[in-house]
């Protein structure tokens, strides 16, 4: 067993360590993204790792570093939710005990499963940066052996074999986009990538909401953000890594951000152009792709995650519809007599607008006769389609608004 990570022969043992319990995720060729962006665009889709991500592979290589005696005492770490799923069930292949710390604000598939793989689940705190303070405090407390989610050589090594079967498949690859949260992922991958061939490219990728990789590499120094604040919860990092930190300002060619709703567009784009469901923080390399220069590239987005609960797709997927037009809200003002609403219904009908809900306020002038207000949620094809029914009812003498959409 090496003791030395991140080198290429902690690399080549991790791969072999790696292959008993993780899948080796064959390159899916998006032809949709390709002809977006003019590159030749791969997706590498951990999301559909048994554990739902890509955290197993450093769980499991750090765990089998460990000795016999740091492993009967039990482990314990902290995670939003892809570590804690990838640290329980590695430690349950080793038969040993796991307590895993996670923020309140986990979903509850991701508390669920990782209970569902034997560990011991402790909420506490808001973000991981308080749910990793108190892990830190019942490992000195209970005498267990931490396992870090991202700030460790080990686990580090253990995710950068995604770099190894990427390159195994497509060995002339020029760019590769990997997700940031803390920084265990893309250390592991960048190290690597460069080590085989430093004409790779590889692209960090933060939500804007939590740039501290960005921030700390602009500051030449690990920096602690005061607040995060995105729906990308597996990424929803204060602090990056210090152990890790050299390792991405030597190999991490350039960070980048994406906003919220971008990540919102992008999970559409994964359902109805690849039947994949992937968690906001795995679409953060899939957005990013829109800020990038990709013509006559081979470009890898690596989609680190797939758990995601149903409240939460389901908020998701609305959202995206908002945001690409495909369903928005109109006010008109109508006098209230009798064949109004037929007529605007007509308009509406013969521009292939589908109503989904209909609102009729009496009440928003005190002469009801000279004006009621008559809401109208619609489904259209996407923003030509809804600009045409807008123009059909402006000229049919309605006067439309557009108005904040709620389904």
């Amino acid at each position: 067993m090496t003791t030395e990570f991140l080198t290429l022969a902690a690399f080549e043992e991790a791969y072999e360590t790696v292959k008993k319990v993780a899948d080796e995720t064959k390159l899916v060729y998006s032809e949709y993204l390709s002809t977006q962006t003019g590159g030749r665009i791969y997706l590498k889709p951990e999301n559909m790792q048994y554990t739902g991500a890509y955290k197993l592979r450093g769980a499991y290589y750090k765990i089998s570093t460990l000795s016999d005696e740091d492993k009967s005492k039990g482990l314990i770490t902290a995670s939003a939710g892809n570590h804690a799923q990838g640290v329980a069930y590695a430690a349950q292949k080793y038969g040993v005990h796991a307590t895993i710390v996670m923020p309140t604000t986990t979903p509850l598939i991701k508390v669920n499963r990782t209970k569902g793989y034997g560990a011991e689940v402790v909420l506490f705190g808001d973000v991981y940066d308080e749910a990793c303070a108190k892990a830190y405090e019942l490992a000195e407390e209970k005498g267990y052996t931490f396992v870090h989610p991202f700030d460790d050589p080990a686990v580090a090594t253990g995710q950068g074999t995604i770099a190894m079967e990427i390159i195994k498949e497509l060995p002339l690859v020029d760019i590769i986009l990997v997700p940031i949260g803390g920084g265990g992922l893309a250390c592991g991958v960048s190290t690597l990538a460069k080590l085989l061939n430093p004409k790779i490219r590889v692209i960090g990728v933060e939500p804007a909401g939590a740039a501290c990789m960005q921030t700390s590499v602009r500051n030449k120094k690990v920096t602690t953000l005061e607040h995060v604040n995105t729906i990308a919860d597996g990424t929803a990092v204060k602090t990056p890594g210090e152990k890790i930190f050299p390792y991405i300002q030597k190999n991490v060619d350039d960070i980048i951000t994406v906003e919220d709703e971008d990540l919102v567009v992008s999970f559409l784009d994964m359902v109805e152009n690849h039947k994949m469901i992937v968690e906001n923080s795995g679409l953060l390399t899939v957005a990013a792709l829109k800020k990038l220069d990709c013509r006559d590239k081979k470009v890898v987005s690596i989609l680190s995650g797939g758990n995601m609960d149903v409240i939460t797709m389901s908020s998701v997927v609305q959202q995206g519809l908002i945001l690409r037009d495909r369903i928005f809200t109109v006010s008109v003002l109508l006098p209230d007599r009798p064949g109004e609403l037929v007529r605007v219904s007509d308009v509406i009908a013969r521009q292939n607008g589908n109503v989904i809900k209909l609102e009729h306020n009496q009440f928003v002038s005190i002469n009801r006769n000279a004006a009621v207000e008559l809401r109208i949620t619609l489904e259209a094809y996407g923003t030509e389609h809804k600009e045409r029914i807008m123009n059909a009812l402006e000229q049919g003498g309605f006067k439309p608004k557009l108005v904040r959409t709620l389904i």
